[in-house]
């Protein structure tokens, strides 16, 4: 098979249910049906995608280390749902998996097929337990918690990392789903698919920030996604017109 007819690949790893050895995690109920969703959006779109659930953090690391020996398309996405704090995320057994281990398992040292294509990854966790009233505020730029931009540096070269909360906050699941990723489901099947990835993302928080709310005990607490990217060129990875240009 031909490297233009090979297709882009996808990988959805939610945990939803906990065996925790230590402090009991809480089931994430909404998440399974979540993932189930945008399963079909993204091979709607083309993509072969493969999904996990409850994963220990030594099966998620094959999962990437196997992906990293596979035949890629034009790009790589994944998305991660799961209990988490700065970081990190945790798997099946209340354990903690670094990102920085699944980013660099797609580096290209260790995925050479991979080197200089875009490798996208959308993080549903919480990155800590500070909740957002979504109070508006003018204030000076405060210190940001400690190591919340350290694994930033770790990520490989043309990568977009997406999370569904800032460092330091919680992230919001209900029955229905989460607020991040409904969004990206919504985007994903609606016309903003056709964007560009770095202003998809921008339009993913817009619509979370001012237009989503908690629901439940933490009823009308907000969330306010952000990204980082290293990429240098735009990428279109959900448009079936067009995947990338090097237009201005």
């Amino acid at each position: 098979m031909s490297v233009q007819q090979r297709k882009n690949r996808a990988v959805i790893i939610v945990n939803y249910e906990f065996c925790s050895r230590t402090e009991p995690l809480q089931p994430r109920k909404g998440a399974k049906r979540e993932a189930d969703k945008l399963f079909k959006a993204l091979s709607k779109l083309n993509y072969a995608v493969k999904l996990y659930y409850d994963q220990a953090a030594k099966d998620i690391e094959e999962i990437y280390r196997q992906e990293s020996r596979e035949e890629h398309g034009d790009c790589f996405v994944s998305i991660l749902s799961s209990h988490g704090e700065e970081g990190a995320i945790y798997d099946c057994w209340g354990e903690l998996v670094k990102l920085t281990r699944i980013f660099q398992m797609l580096s290209p040292q260790r995925c050479p097929v991979l080197a200089g294509k875009p490798k996208i990854f959308f993080i549903q966790a919480c990155r800590g337990n500070v909740t957002d009233p979504g109070v508006w505020v003018e204030t000076d730029s405060s210190r940001p918690p400690a190591d919340s931009f350290s694994h930033y540096l770790s990520i490989p070269d043309s990568t977009a990392v997406m999370f569904a909360c800032s460092p330091g906050y919680s992230a919001f699941l209900n029955p229905l789903g989460s607020m991040f990723l409904q969004t990206l489901l919504e985007f994903l099947e609606g016309d903003e698919r056709h964007l560009e990835l770095a202003r998809l993302m921008t339009r993913i928080s817009w619509k979370v920030a001012f237009h989503c709310e908690a629901k439940g005990p933490y009823h009308g607490d907000k969330e306010m996604p952000c990204f980082v990217t290293n990429m240098v060129r735009e990428v279109y990875p959900f448009s079936t017109q067009t995947t990338e240009t090097g237009k201005l």
